[in-house]
C-alpha cells in the first residue's frame, strides 16, 4: 500500500507543522466544551457562504482575536522583563556602592534570578492547565509585583538575594505559559509573527526601562529613599495593579471565552483542526512523550542555539546602562541613550517574524541576524585585533568561552589607544539587533519542528529552561574591574553569539535539510510500512511525510 493511502492529507507536509490530532478533541456546543473525536469538526456556521465571504470574516476574526489578546499579552511582559532587568538601572544610580556590595556579590544577586527561574519554569504550565490562564496569570502577576515592591526597601545584600530569588520563582510561569496559551488560539503559520510582537516587549521595555528609570531617579531623598529603591518601588506598584486589573483582562481558551460568540467559538474551533492542531486538555501525559524528546537530536541543537541568544541577551539587557555610562556618559544620560536600540530592535524582531512566518526559512533568518550582534560586539571590543599579547597564553586554556575571556582579560591590561564612544554605541545598536530577533524566531522554529503537544512541550522546556539557566554565566561576566572597555564580557558574549547562535543555527538547518531531501526521496517510508494510521499519526515528526521547517 502506497504510503500516502496511510496519512491525513496536510498533516505534515505544511513546513511549519507541529501537532498531531488528539484522540479527544473539543467543539464548541451551546457556550460549553463536547468532546469530538477523531477528525470530526464542530458545526461550520459560514456552510453557506463563498468561500470568499468565509474569508472575510476569518479576516475579521483574526483581527479581533489579535486585538483582544496580543496588546495585553505584551504589556504583561514588558512589565516582567522590565522588573527582571531594572536592577541595571538601579545599579547605576547607586544600589551596589549603597548596600556595600562588592562586585561578586552584585553579580551573584543576578545570578540567584535565574536560578529559581529556570528550577521552576518547567513546571509551571501544569499549572496554567489546572488553574486556568485567567487566574494564573493575574496571580503570578501580584506576587513578583510584590516581590519587586519589596527589593525597594531592603537594606543589605541578604535581603537584595532573597527578592531577587523569589522574583525569579514568581516570573517563571509566565514566558512558557503565554506561548502556550497563544499556540492555542492560532495557526501554526500565524504563530511566528504573534511570538515575535509578544517578544518584543522585551526590547521596548528596555527601550521605556531607560527612560522610567531616569524619570524616578529623580526622586532620590524623597521620604528617605534613594532613586533606585524608587525605581522598584513604584515598578512593583505598577506590576500589582495591572494584575489586579488582569483578572478581568486575560481569557482563556478559545472553547470559554467571553469575548467571542458561540458562532465565534466554533470558528476558532474549527481552524485550529482543519490546522491539525491538537489539544491537550483531555490527553493524559505519558512518560514516553519525555523519552522521545530526549532521545530526540533536535532538542539539544535546539538548546545550543537558544543557549546562545539568551546567554547574550541576559548579558546585554543586564548591564547595557553600565556599559553606556563607562562610554563617559553621565548615569541620566546613560539611562536615555539605551532607549533608542531597545526600540529599533523590537521592531526587527517583529520583521523577523514576518518574513520566517511567510518565507519558512527561521534558520537564515537567525544566521543573518546573528551577524549583526557579532558585528555590534566586535564594534564594542574595538580594536580588538590590532592588540599585541603574549600569545603563548593561549595554549593552555580548557573552553572556547573561557579562551575568549581570559584572552580579553588580557588584553585589557594593556594600552588600548582612543575608542571613539560613537562608533561603541552603535555597536550597541547592532547588538540590540542581533540579539532580540532570534529569541522568538528560535522558540517558534523548535515548536515547528516537534510534532504531538506533549512531546513539545518537554521539548520546549528543556530548550528554554537550559537557555534561562545561562544567565547565571551571562550575569557574573561584565565586572566592574575590567571598565571602561568590559573586554572579558564583550569577548564571551561574542562567543555565545558565534559558537552557539550562528554556529547551532547552520548545523541545524544543515541537518534538517539532509533529512527533508531523504524523506521527499523515500528513503523513510520503511517507518510507517506495517503499521496502521492511528500508528502512523502516533509516529509524529518521525513521520515519513513531515517536512521540517528550515
Amino acid at each position: 500500500m502506497n504510503l500516502k493511502s496511510h496519512l491525513k492529507s496536510g498533516t505534515a507536509t505544511d513546513s511549519d507543522s507541529g501537532r498531531s490530532p488528539s484522540d479527544d478533541e473539543k467543539a464548541i456546543g451551546h457556550g460549553h466544551i463536547t468532546n469530538v473525536h477523531g477528525d470530526e469538526l464542530p458545526p461550520d456556521p459560514d456552510e453557506h457562504l463563498s468561500p470568499e465571504e468565509k474569508a472575510e470574516i476569518d479576516r475579521k476574526l483574526l483581527w479581533k482575536l489579535d486585538l483582544r489578546l496580543i496588546p495585553w499579552l505584551c504589556l504583561l511582559y514588558l512589565i516582567s522583563f522590565l522588573d527582571r532587568t531594572n536592577i541595571g538601572n538601579a545599579k547605576i544610580q547607586g544600589l551596589q556602592k549603597d548596600l556595600k556590595m562588592t562586585d561578586s556579590e552584585y553579580n551573584f544577586s543576578l545570578t540567584i534570578f535565574f536560578i529559581s527561574y529556570s528550577i521552576f519554569e518547567p513546571l509551571t504550565n501544569i499549572l496554567l492547565k489546572r488553574l486556568r490562564p485567567s487566574v494564573f496569570i493575574p496571580v503570578i502577576m501580584l506576587l513578583w509585583g510584590i516581590c519587586m515592591t519589596l527589593m525597594g526597601l531592603v537594606t543589605n545584600f541578604a535581603g537584595l538575594v532573597a527578592a531577587r530569588w523569589f522574583l525569579g520563582l514568581t516570573e517563571a510561569g509566565l514566558f512558557p505559559g503565554v506561548n502556550y496559551y497563544l499556540s492555542c488560539w492560532y495557526k501554526r503559520s500565524e504563530f511566528g509573527v504573534r511570538a515575535a510582537i509578544f517578544f518584543s516587549a522585551a526590547a521596548v521595555a528596555g527601550s521605556f526601562g531607560g527612560l522610567l528609570a531616569a524619570a524616578i531617579a529623580q526622586m532620590d531623598g524623597v521620604g528617605g529613599r534613594d532613586g533606585w529603591a524608587w525605581i522598584f518601588i513604584l515598578e512593583g506598584i505598577i506590576t500589582v495593579f495591572v494584575g489586579i486589573i488582569s483578572f478581568w483582562v486575560v481569557q482563556d481558551f478559545p472553547d470559554e471565552a467571553k469575548f467571542l460568540s458561540v458562532d465565534e467559538r466554533r470558528r476558532v474551533v474549527r481552524r485550529l483542526k482543519e490546522d491539525k492542531q491538537s489539544s491537550a486538555e483531555h490527553e493524559e501525559f505519558k512518560m514516553s512523550y519525555f523519552w522521545a524528546s530526549v532521545k530526540d537530536w533536535k532538542t539539544y541543537t535546539g538548546m545550543v542555539i537558544y543557549m546562545g541568544a539568551v546567554g547574550s541577551l541576559y548579558a546585554f539587557s543586564l548591564f547595557v546602562p553600565t556599559i553606556i555610562r563607562d562610554l563617559g556618559y553621565t548615569s541620566t544620560t546613560a539611562q536615555l541613550l539605551s532607549v533608542p536600540p531597545y526600540a529599533v530592535a523590537a521592531v526587527l524582531t517583529i520583521v523577523v517574524g514576518i518574513v520566517a512566518d511567510r518565507t519558512r526559512q527561521r534558520g537564515l533568518c537567525n544566521i543573518a541576524v546573528s551577524f549583526l550582534g557579532i558585528i555590534g560586539f566586535a564594534m564594542l571590543l574595538g580594536k580588538l585585533f590590532a592588540l599585541h599579547f603574549d600569545h603563548s597564553h593561549l595554549t593552555s586554556l580548557p573552553t572556547p568561552i573561557s579562551s575568549i575571556h581570559r584572552c580579553m582579560t588580557l588584553t585589557n591590561k594593556f594600552p588600548l589607544g582612543t575608542a571613539k564612544p560613537g562608533v561603541q554605541y552603535a555597536g550597541v545598536y547592532l547588538a540590540a539587533l542581533g540579539i532580540y530577533p532570534c529569541i522568538a524566531n528560535t522558540i517558534s522554529w523548535t515548536a515547528n519542528n516537534v510534532e504531538g503537544v506533549y512531546k513539545r512541550g518537554v521539548t520546549l522546556g528543556f530548550v528554554i529552561g537550559w537557555g534561562n539557566l545561562n544567565g547565571v554565566v551571562s550575569s557574573n561576566i561584565y565586572r566592574d574591574e575590567d571598565a571602561p572597555r568590559f573586554l572579558p564580557g564583550h569577548g564571551s558574549v561574542l562567543a555565545y553569539l558565534t559558537l552557539f547562535l550562528l554556529g547551532g543555527s547552520v548545523v541545524q538547518r544543515f541537518l534538517l535539510v539532509r533529512e527533508n531531501k531523504k524523506r521527499a526521496s523515500g528513503l523513510r517510508d520503511g517507518w510507517a510500512e506495517g503499521k496502521t494510521e492511528d500508528e502512523i499519526e502516533r509516529l509524529g515528526d518521525k513521520r515519513p511525510d513531515f517536512i521540517y521547517t528550515i
